[in-house]
């Protein structure tokens, strides 16, 4: 089977690495399906691990990465991080304005708290943004096989799909749970859930096909995610995870999601 793998064309295999990817997140959005009831000190803990996944998803998955490939070219290795970041932040300050718009959608209809649906919205937008690069930097390392593969390249960019399907299990969860926590129905918090991941495939393709052009700005894409994340967990995850009482639970809650999000990055990083 690897062999067969090998024998495709790049596209085809960023392709394949992103189908697997998706795949992930959609086995950790279907957690969603076998918990009981709706306990709030369960559904609180459950946003604030979420938010400590998203943290630590946002520097050793994005900026970390970013940095890296900055400091590989010329000029400072701070400025596109540094940029990215406060742009991600910028447009999701501009996703929070324009949410009362969005939250007139008939998808939103089970949520019938506006803040609630806010904090939807937002944890919507930021984990589908995290995941559009990650499919751009597979696509990326899959396409640059087309300029002369060497049997290491190849372990590298298998090696770094599977390690962000892997990652994708925590953050698929950390997409339905939440989204039920506020009210939405099972099998809708599923869809975004694993909706979240579907972009993968798409911004792999995209990435392959277009590794020249993509590849100069993906630390800028890389940082734009990460501060994307950062804002929604600083304006709503947190304050979200601790509006019912539940502030201790919460905050260990968000430090066990960090440490598992952490450990994942690095492990297999």
């Amino acid at each position: 089977m690897y062999d067969m793998f090998t024998s495709l064309d790049p596209v085809m295999q960023a392709l394949i690495g992103t189908l697997f990817t998706w795949g992930m997140t959609a086995l950790g959005a279907a957690l969603v399906f076998i918990t009981k009831g709706t306990n709030q000190k369960f559904m609180d803990s459950t946003l604030a691990f979420a938010g400590g996944v998203m943290i630590a998803a946002s520097y050793w998955s994005l900026l970390a990465p970013a940095i890296e490939m900055a400091g590989e070219r010329s000029g400072p290795s701070w400025l596109p991080a540094t940029v990215g970041f406060l742009l991600g932040g910028a447009f999701l300050m501009l996703v929070d304005r324009l949410a009362p718009l969005l939250n007139n959608s008939q998808y939103m209809n089970d949520i019938k708290d506006n803040k609630a649906k806010r904090r939807t919205t937002l944890l919507i937008f930021s984990i589908t943004l995290h995941n559009i690069p990650e499919g751009l930097a597979i696509g990326v390392a899959f396409g640059a096989l087309a300029s002369g593969a060497t049997e290491a390249a190849l372990a590298s960019a298998v090696a770094l799909a599977l390690g962000i399907g892997i990652q994708n299990f925590p953050e698929g969860m950390a997409v339905s749970m939440p989204l039920h926590r506020d009210g939405m129905s099972k099998g809708k918090s599923f869809f975004f859930g694993q909706f979240s991941g579907m972009v993968e495939p798409i911004s792999a393709v995209i990435g392959a096909l277009a590794v020249i052009l993509i590849k100069p700005i993906l630390p800028y894409a890389l940082a734009f995610a990460a501060g994307a994340m950062i804002f929604v967990v600083a304006k709503e995850i947190i304050p979200g995870s601790q509006e019912k009482g539940n502030a201790e639970l919460a905050s260990i809650s968000l430090m066990i999601g960090f440490a598992v999000m952490m450990t994942l990055d690095v492990a297999l990083g």
